[in-house]
Formats: C-alpha cells, sequence, structure tokens
C-alpha cells in the first residue's frame, strides 16, 4: 500500500511504501526502484506487523518501483497508480507525485 502526504510549501511528496507481514515465511521486503537507483532499500517491520519505510520524493515526478520479498521473489503494489512493463516479461508499478489539488 502507498501512502502520499503532500506539503503546501515544500516541493517534495512523503511517500510512505507498506507491505502485510501476512505469511509466516515473509521475513524481509524491500523496495527497490528508480528512486533508489534499483538498490533493494529495507522496510521496517512494526508492531502493527506491516513492513514500511517513509521517503520524500520530488513532486510531479513518476517513478518505477517494485518489492523485493525475501530477497528473491518481485512483487507489485496493488496500490500502485499504475503498471508499466519492465521488459523482463512483468510489470513494474508507477508512482505518480503530480499533485491532485
Amino acid at each position: 500500500m502507498i501512502k502520499k502526504r503532500y506539503f503546501k510549501t515544500k516541493d517534495e511528496v512523503e511517500v510512505t511504501f507498506e507491505w502485510p507481514k501476512g505469511e509466516k515465511t515473509t521475513e524481509t521486503v524491500a523496495v527497490s526502484g528508480d528512486f533508489t537507483q534499483w538498490q533493494a532499500t529495507p522496510l521496517k517491520l512494526n508492531k502493527k506487523k506491516i513492513f514500511s519505510l517513509k521517503l520524500r520524493l520530488p513532486k510531479d515526478s513518476q517513478y518505477q518501483f517494485r518489492y523485493l520479498i525475501n530477497g528473491s521473489q518481485w512483487e507489485n503494489d496493488p496500490s500502485a497508480d499504475d503498471y508499466i512493463p519492465n521488459g523482463l516479461g512483468s510489470d513494474n508499478g508507477l508512482l505518480s507525485t503530480h499533485s491532485n489539488l
């Protein structure tokens, strides 16, 4: 799940990436995308059994991303703004930081 927080006085958006712990087999979750130069950035497991990570990204941009589960399984966020083919036979999630105000 993606949550976005827009600031009236800043040219950035606070984006929270969340992935539920769900199955007992989910040990690690990382997000990887344009904004991390496709390096896997770990999400932290919180008390509510949700992996999460907050980042601030520039406003009025679009980013491709995916989640890496347990270091080997790629997943898309069902709440992504859109999906785009990645050239590897699957899709990447698309995150938009364009303001709808």
